[in-house]
């Protein structure tokens, strides 16, 4: 098996909710149509960027903290090995269970089993991106197991049977008129009276979730970070059903990326300045939970769940982690920074993208998880504007990473095509034309018949094909009348 420092690298075969039925521009027109969505989105985006700005603009030494934050994302992920091997004696030592799983099949098919071993057929979880990733809550349906979410917006969506929209803010396209209608349609006991006030809906969700808390006896989470020195689990949340999810059931099971690690506390504590600036435009989080193992006090009884299970995920990583420009995507701590800041998701918003990782940093990570070719349209759901980098907390070039994926994108084109297409004929034809000054200072020349087609507009808005597929979502401005060189030789009396 082939092995990149140190882990066996499985090929990118990420399975569960990471490919879309349509390619992005497909998608994307269809949420350019919705108004509603856009403004929904628009709204959002620009109060999060708001609070950002402000909480950032109180630290002198910012710009510091996001290069400690990239420095040891990076240094950990070139020993990514040494680190999960140190993480899984310390959480056995513990007193929890460690499990590995290639892909989200295996995930799936370990947290089923653990459930299943219990005898329960309810679950709480806390909000988590890996597994919905996995597709977790389907797999447990199948199973005869209902899970219930207890982070509010993922209630939402949960509720009125649909997908997130944003890694931080899942129902950001849904505004409180909306939920109030899902509410008084799924939710068993609510007052027909509800308003659509966020104090009234937020207790309405409280009354309704406490009951499963106080009921259920297993928990599934995620994690935001782990430390490998001490084996301990992170996750921080605003709301406390994290704190419920992590404290009161007696099976804690967690699923969590393997590139979610940091060595030490003492590196936790960047991302503890990092993560909640960047993502909710907060100084700290309200709640920060740290656990690891299954712990008894002196009397023998538990003290939280009695059993805890770690399942580390891969599904792609490995694969990701050896591409040398692209693994920099594994630095992500998840804060949908580059999401708000982002123009093509704030008029398309999240659903075009396929993938439960949307925006930018969806773009890069979908990809890679995926295999290129399965999510090729996606590297291209970006005007290159570098927003996204300068919001990222760890400093990601997703530009760069980008570009490098269309650049594989094409090349794994020309090996699998005889024929080359309409674009590749079009490019060559331009690089011959351009290689010499007297071939392209004829083609000027001859771009002058282009004219006749901008008519009294000045623009071109229907070319012959392949061109179509340009002038099809754009316009162009018609061509001088003089070119470049017939201008500088008539006012430097040169010749041409």
């Amino acid at each position: 098996m082939t092995t990149f420092l140190g882990l066996p690298v499985h090929a990118p075969r990420g399975v569960g909710h990471l490919r879309g039925d349509e390619p992005f521009p497909d998608a994307a027109r269809k949420a350019l149509a919705n108004t509603q969505l856009r403004r929904n989105i628009g709204h959002a985006t620009a109060t999060i960027r708001a609070k950002r700005a402000a909480v950032v603009a109180e630290l002198d030494d910012w710009e510091q903290l996001r290069l400690a934050g990239e420095a040891i994302k990076t240094a950990t992920m070139l020993r990514l090995d040494d680190h999960l091997e140190q993480l899984e004696r310390r959480v056995t030592e513990r007193g929890g269970t460690v499990h590995w799983a290639r892909d989200a099949n295996e995930a799936n098919e370990i947290v089923t089993r653990l459930v299943q071993a219990t005898g329960e057929s309810e679950v709480v979880k806390v909000k988590s991106m890996a597994t919905q990733e996995i597709g977790l809550n389907e797999a447990l349906e199948e199973a005869g197991i209902a899970a219930f979410e207890t982070d509010l917006a993922e209630l939402i969506v949960q509720l009125g049977h649909d997908k997130p929209s944003h890694i931080l803010v899942p129902a950001i396209h849904r505004n409180r008129s909306e939920i109030r209608e899902i509410f008084l349609r799924e939710m068993a006991g609510v007052d027909p009276e509800l308003t659509d006030d966020p104090r009234r809906l937020a207790m309405a969700a409280r009354a309704y979730l406490r009951r499963k808390f106080l009921s259920t006896k297993v928990g599934i989470s995620g994690a935001n970070f782990a430390v490998a020195e001490t084996g301990t689990m992170v996750v921080l949340e605003s709301e406390g059903n994290g704190r419920m999810c992590l404290t009161l059931p007696e099976t804690l099971i967690t699923v969590m990326g393997i590139e979610k690690l940091v060595p030490t506390w003492t590196d936790l504590e960047v991302f503890l300045q990092l993560l909640p600036r960047s993502s909710t435009g907060e100084r700290m989080n309200p709640y920060t939970s740290a656990w690891g193992g299954a712990h008894t006090l002196d009397d023998g009884s538990p003290d939280g769940p009695r059993d805890f299970h770690l399942v580390l995920l891969d599904n792609g990583r490995t694969a990701t982690l050896a591409d040398e420009v692209g693994r920099q995507v594994l630095n992500c701590i998840k804060c949908s920074a580059c999401m708000n800041v982002c123009p093509v998701y704030e008029r398309t918003g999240g659903h075009a993208y396929g993938s439960v990782y949307p925006g930018p940093i969806g773009a890069v990570l979908s990809p890679q998880l995926t295999g290129v070719e399965d999510n090729a349209s996606l590297p291209y759901a970006s005007s290159l504007c570098g927003a996204c980098f300068d919001a990222c907390p760890v400093r990601i070039d997703i530009p760069s990473v980008l570009v490098h994926l269309r650049a594989q994108h094409v090349e794994e084109q020309k090996t699998a095509r005889r024929l080359p297409t309409p674009e590749a004929v079009a490019m060559a034809a331009a690089s011959w034309t351009m290689s010499t000054p007297k071939r392209f200072a004829a083609a000027e020349k001859a771009s002058r018949a282009a004219r006749v087609l901008g008519g009294k507009k000045g623009r071109i808005s229907t070319l012959p094909p392949p061109l179509s597929g340009w002038s099809g979502s754009r316009d162009a401005p018609v061509p001088p009348k003089e070119t470049f060189r017939e201008w500088w030789a008539r006012t430097r009396d040169v010749p041409s």
